[in-house]
């Protein structure tokens, strides 16, 4: 055989067994990418985002390994208008169950499907919770929240709250017994409405009103009691029921400050006292400028930012560095004598600060004589020994807009924290939003400096040395082959 015949044959040979090779490894990457698809995408995609942006939290995980109906979610929106975070938070609840099946749904080519849950104009990337005969329905508009964080600069955050939305829509269409909220009326109790309002619905607590004129017990059916913001006192019978509901396990949330009108209210207030807790007449006034707001056009030092006791309660806004804003606050004192695991102190102002007894009606910020030195609480919880919870804020105007929107929402954070602690905090009240703000990288101009003469004069330097190195090593090898 000659040499040209036989080097044909090899080559042959040689692509033949290329091109076996060739449809094998194509074989395999056909196999490994319809396997890869079957994989969940919470396997195959790392979170890096510093808010974990595309990612679950452990309370979602638990909320859904409970589950024992099917949910279908809706995902309404255009072809070619899909959100992407929201397709990959869809896609996580998708893996997470079998009994959850995620259906998206095109307004163009189904226009009356939402007329079943909303008579709303409905945005792009809406979504509906749906288990059996009850559902929610959640707006795009609840789903991207923003807060202004400061109202003078005009400056705003935008947080992500798909996944506490679509969690607590869970939670609400799976559960038949969820918490009640009786609300005091009588007194001229301010209304719920506004953030915080919201923010009870997202946490499936159903809210009530009731009087105590006309019932001699609070309903049974109450897993807690608010009274908020009243301008008269309740009388001696009212606060014997309430007494009578906290000795029987009962939990009490109260906002309380200074009324309008001058009234005491003393009744109550009996029910701090009960626990060694007095209510100071007057309006406390904070004289450290670190602790009390200004706007651009004068210091306000009845609006307190009063600082924030570490509990257990409170935790997330120490974390965070939230500051709570308290408008127009009575002064409580504590005391000194009481076991502070009875009663825990949530809020406190500074040592200077002090309360007007002049009240509304005070003509100057500034100390006179016989107003009452501070410093004082203006939050604070108590454990009652058989069994009773009371949390409790010395303001009547916490809830109110414009406090809960100075203090980027943190009002409303309280609120409900201390809510879910009386009622008993469920798994799916407790997802908050994710910030989408970037954070920046600031260093100091001594660190900068350091990074120039690393970048443009060290790292430069030792590659250089370094080719010289290889340079001078491969010539000495190549003599001694020589």
């Amino acid at each position: 055989m000659s040499k040209k015949k036989s080097g044909s044959k090899i080559a042959t040979k040689g692509g033949v067994y290329s091109l076996i090779i060739t449809v094998i490894v194509l074989a395999i990457l056909i196999v490994v990418n319809v396997l890869f698809k079957k994989i969940p995408s919470n396997a195959t995609r790392y979170d890096m985002s510093a808010s974990k942006l595309y990612s679950v939290t452990s309370n979602t995980k638990a909320v859904v390994n409970t589950l024992k109906q099917n949910i279908t979610i809706y995902w309404i929106v255009q072809a070619e208008k899909e959100d992407t975070i929201i397709e990959n938070l869809l896609n996580r609840y998708d893996d997470l169950s079998e009994l959850i099946t995620v259906q998206k749904i095109n307004p163009d080519v189904y226009p009356t499907f939402m007329a079943n849950y909303t008579d709303e104009q409905v945005s792009n990337n809406s979504i509906v919770v749906e288990s059996g005969s009850r559902f929610r329905y959640i707006p795009y508009e609840d789903i991207y929240i923003t807060k202004v964080t400061n109202s003078y600069y005009g400056t705003t955050e935008q947080s992500f709250d798909g996944e506490g939305a679509v969690t607590s829509a869970i939670d609400f269409v799976v559960t038949d017994d969820l918490p009640v909220l009786y609300i005091l009326q009588g007194h001229g109790e301010k209304a719920i409405e506004g953030e915080f309002l919201d923010a009870l619905k997202k946490g499936n607590i159903e809210t009530r009103t009731f009087s105590l004129l006309n019932l001699t017990a609070v309903p049974k059916e109450a897993d807690a009691v608010l009274i908020y913001g009243p301008e008269s006192d309740i009388t001696e019978s009212e606060l014997e029921v309430l007494r009578d509901y906290i000795y029987e396990d009962g939990k009490l949330l109260v906002f309380s400050g200074p009324t309008e009108s001058g009234t005491v209210l003393e009744n109550l207030n009996a029910l701090l006292g009960d626990y060694g807790v007095t209510v100071e007449p007057g309006i406390v006034i904070e004289m450290d400028s670190m602790h009390y707001m200004a706007t651009q056009y004068q210091a306000v030092p009845y609006y307190l930012m009063p600082f924030v006791d570490d509990t257990d309660i409170t935790a997330s806004l120490v974390k965070n560095n939230y500051y709570v804003i308290v408008p127009i606050a009575a002064a409580l004192k504590l005391d000194p004598t009481v076991d502070k695991d009875d009663v825990t102190p949530l809020l406190h102002t500074s040592d200077v600060a002090f309360s007007k007894v002049a009240g509304f009606k005070m003509k100057t910020y500034n100390k006179e004589e016989g107003d009452i030195d501070g410093p004082f609480t203006l939050g604070l919880y108590i454990k009652d020994i058989h069994g009773g919870r009371i949390a409790w804020f010395a303001s009547s105007g916490m809830l109110d807009s414009a406090p809960i929107s100075y203090s980027a929402g943190a009002n409303t954070d309280l609120a409900m924290t201390a809510l879910n602690t009386l009622v008993g905090e469920r798994e799916a009240l407790a997802i908050p939003a994710k910030s989408m703000s970037v954070e920046q990288l600031t260093i100091t101009d001594s660190a900068k400096t350091t990074l120039k003469i690393l970048m443009l004069a060290v790292f430069p330097l030792v590659l250089f040395g370094a080719g010289i190195i290889v340079l001078l090593y491969r010539r000495r090898m190549q003599n001694e082959k020589a």
